[in-house]
């Protein structure tokens, strides 16, 4: 089946609306974690400053996702007409290393590093304040060789299609070709972007690696964690990387049966980006939004618990004064008692408050609720 302009135009428009959504979200996730960082050093929440700690590689998670998700947008040949077919070609191999080289594999390590982090140290985890920096290094270094490879890809893997290979047979296209001349638009000339074979079977191999640790870290974690709300999302992790992750190789690696002119391929290109937004959406929600406002809600709580014991102390120590009060006025009067019981350092004002509570049993407490909490509360 031939891909026409219409369809080729539907799946672009698609395409920039769900990266639109994924821009939204990652632009919520980001202000929602700088309210809280700035909420715990507005408030001293020292006790939450644990949850707070990988905000910085919370935010690359996010950063990779959106220049992922950016990278989508620039290879749909809806933007690409009108330029030169020199340039589109261009375009498209830039973003087989900028996307396949080095967002997808850094938005995937950053996402093992994030899950790796409870299972440290204080001292060399999250608590660390050089933690943030070393793991971003650490990502990077871990990218480096499949960037790489990827680079090597697309440099140099037109050069073998070209030669000759050892068996006297050229390489197939489809193994480097990043880009292909379509016809579809009658108007302009145009590039589509393709995914090499040998790239995606890069992206394969880092996927099983990917894949094969996130079980074994999963596993280690779940065997600590001892709330079901936690293991829930620990199983929705790992699950959805582990599916959507193989789903996104395996589309794109089903795309090269079909040519670029044919509406499989846009299908199967379409339904691997879909795969990787779902994860990346889903990753986001759980590693940064729900973090953030699990830690708000402690904090509100703890808010909350120092509000009630001011309130209770500044109450009582105003009844104190009052019965204080109250029993001078009877000195005053010849009562012979203070003298004697002012020795006991501060007896007479516990007892004219037991007194008191007696006479009115009511007092007490209803005075420990203002107006104010009553409606809180109420």
């Amino acid at each position: 089946m031939p891909l026409t302009r219409i369809a080729a135009d539907a799946f672009s428009v698609v395409t920039i609306c769900l990266v639109a959504i994924l821009l939204l979200l990652g632009l919520l996730c980001i202000a929602y974690s700088f309210y809280f960082r700035s909420r715990i050093n507005r408030r001293g929440f020292v006790q939450l400053s644990y949850f707070s700690g990988p905000w910085i590689i919370r935010i690359a998670f996010i950063l990779f996702a959106i220049w992922w998700g950016l990278g989508e947008i620039i290879r749909l040949s809806l933007l690409g007409r009108g330029l030169h077919l020199k340039w589109q070609q261009t375009i498209c191999k830039c973003y087989i290393v900028s996307n396949l080289g080095f967002a997808e594999p850094c938005l995937f390590l950053t996402l093992v590093f994030l899950l790796r982090a409870p299972l440290q140290t204080l001292d060399s985890g999250i608590m660390n304040r050089k933690w943030n920096g070393k793991t971003a290094g650490y990502i990077l270094l871990c990218c480096f060789p499949i960037f790489v490879l990827q680079l090597f890809v697309i440099l140099v893997g037109p050069q073998l299609n070209k030669n000759k290979n050892g068996s006297g047979e050229k390489l197939p296209h489809y193994f480097t070709s990043a880009g292909a001349a379509s016809s579809i638009d009658k108007e302009h000339d145009i590039t589509l972007c393709t995914y090499p074979l040998l790239s995606t079977l890069l992206l394969g191999l880092f996927a099983i690696i990917l894949t094969s640790y996130l079980f074994w870290l999963g596993n280690r974690i779940l065997k600590l964690v001892i709330n079901k709300g936690l293991q829930k999302r620990i199983y929705t992790l790992i699950l959805s990387v582990s599916g959507f992750l193989p789903l996104r190789v395996l589309f794109l690696g089903l795309s090269v049966l079909s040519g670029p002119e044919h509406f499989m391929f846009e299908a199967f290109v379409f339904l691997g980006f879909l795969a990787l937004v779902c994860c990346a959406g889903v990753c986001m929600c759980m590693l940064v939004y729900r973090p953030v406002a699990d830690s708000l809600a402690l904090g509100n709580l703890a808010e909350l618990d120092a509000w009630r014991l001011n309130v209770d102390c500044n109450d009582t120590m105003s009844l104190i004064a009052a019965n204080q009060g109250h029993q001078e006025d009877k000195d005053v009067e010849g009562n012979s008692r203070y003298s004697d019981a002012s020795t006991k350092g501060g007896s007479i004002s516990f007892q004219t408050l037991e007194r008191d509570r007696d006479r009115d049993g009511t007092f007490v407490e209803l005075s420990l609720f203002s107006p104010n909490q009553t409606n809180l509360f109420g």
